[in-house]
């Protein structure tokens, strides 16, 4: 069989959305994945994670043929382009990790034929478009590269994919005219940039939000400090002032790229990105703070904590580096009980949303999830640093 794109990674949740949308145009798409559970789960029709917008989609491009799934590495072989949805991951040592992206694709290099477009989607270290090139080429590969970022928000792809511009770099201008051509089936605007370009804006994009949450954050804690409510100093500071409309509201500032692409980017800069080292520290530090001032009221030691949401971000499934796990941690050891529940994710752990309330002394709000703003909570310490409760928080 023959198909315009194999998505390599592709029920994820960047590989999804993306086949989808790809199929929806009447491309010929192949998802290829390993996770069988995620496959059994597609090919019945059911999305494996929150994509808004995208039940029906996914039925009619099964229904149509235009979007197959498969655990057969063949049809990388069979695919006029390859979308490759593995990023350059993080060690222990806070180093990038550029091997885990050649172990893909050793592993596969067999199954890849001259004249193919090999994409990079997913985020990479500044250079690797340019060193996977160089590494093909050695080994006698005669493929075009590009690398073209997804700039997506996670439960809204498939909307986004459609309506936002895509950026587009080549290792050769060859490759990039042929990645230009392809995006421009999802949206005609088309950004273009050499590759090292497209990897830095892909990185600044994501560590400009990282950077910015600390800022919401760490006002929070100065204000928090003080003994205000730094929600309505936030209100002051954006009411029909637009030159502070886009200061967040404090909140975990967490999921599988921020974090992760900032140290990617002080590791690039020799590790002398002292904006972004600030960031981690007040980012990563907030559930820290939390206790910390809890501790100072309440004797912790003796009392039940719950977590009310775990997800990294309000009304999605995903719990991938989330900071409410963090948090969990750091109560674990200093509360008598720690109960934990959320509306998405379904985890042997965690309990009801109404035992958790009953139960807990202290409840701190870890996912503003949309179900969570209407609970009536009484009789409890609530501490709300996302204010989903309209009440302001103050710790």
């Amino acid at each position: 069989m023959h198909f315009d794109i194999c998505v390599v990674g592709g029920l994820g949740h960047v590989g999804l959305p993306l086949s989808m949308a790809f199929a929806a145009k009447g491309l010929k798409v192949c998802a290829f994945d390993i996770s069988q559970s995620a496959l059994k789960t597609v090919r019945e029709g059911r999305l494996p994670f929150v994509e808004y917008d995208a039940a029906d989609t996914l039925k009619k491009v099964l229904a149509d043929g235009t979007l197959v799934c498969s655990d057969s590495d063949e049809t990388i072989s069979a695919a006029d382009t390859v979308i490759l949805i593995t990023g350059t991951p993080v060690d222990a040592h806070l180093s990038p990790e550029f091997e885990a992206l050649l172990q893909v694709f050793q592993a596969y290099e067999r199954r890849l034929r001259d004249g193919q477009l090999i994409i990079l989607r997913s985020t990479v270290y500044p250079g690797t478009t340019r060193r996977l090139q160089d590494f093909l080429s050695e080994r006698g590969h005669k493929v075009d590269i590009a690398f073209c970022p997804e700039r997506i928000a996670e439960g809204y792809a498939l909307r986004e994919l459609v309506t936002l511009p895509h950026i587009v770099s080549g290792a050769t201008p060859a490759a990039a005219e042929r990645a230009a051509k392809l995006f421009s089936i999802l949206n005609p605007e088309i950004v273009r940039l050499e590759p090292l370009e497209a990897e830095m804006a892909k990185l600044f994009t994501n560590v400009y939000r990282y950077i910015k949450f600390a800022i919401a954050n760490q006002f929070f804690t100065v204000a928090n400090d003080a003994g205000l409510d730094f929600y309505k100093i936030l209100h002051a500071i954006k009411h029909k002032y637009p030159r502070a409309a886009d200061l967040p509201a404090p909140g975990f500032a967490a999921g599988p790229c921020l974090y992760k692409d900032t140290i990617q980017l002080s590791a690039y800069n020799n590790h002398t990105f002292f904006l972004g080292h600030a960031s981690l520290l007040v980012n990563e530090g907030l559930p820290h703070y939390i206790v910390n001032r809890l501790r100072k009221q309440h004797d912790l030691q003796h009392k039940t904590v719950g977590i009310l949401g775990m997800a990294f971000k309000a009304d999605v499934d995903d719990p991938r580096d989330s900071l409410a796990y963090k948090l969990r941690k750091i109560l674990a050891f200093e509360t008598a009980h720690v109960l934990c529940c959320d509306v998405y994710i379904k985890d042997p752990s965690f309990v009801s949303t109404e035992e958790l309330i009953r139960r807990s002394d202290i409840i701190i709000v870890g996912t503003p999830h949309k179900e969570y703003r209407q609970l009536q909570i009484e009789g409890k310490v609530v501490v709300d640093v996302w204010n989903i409760f309209g009440k302001g928080c103050q710790i």
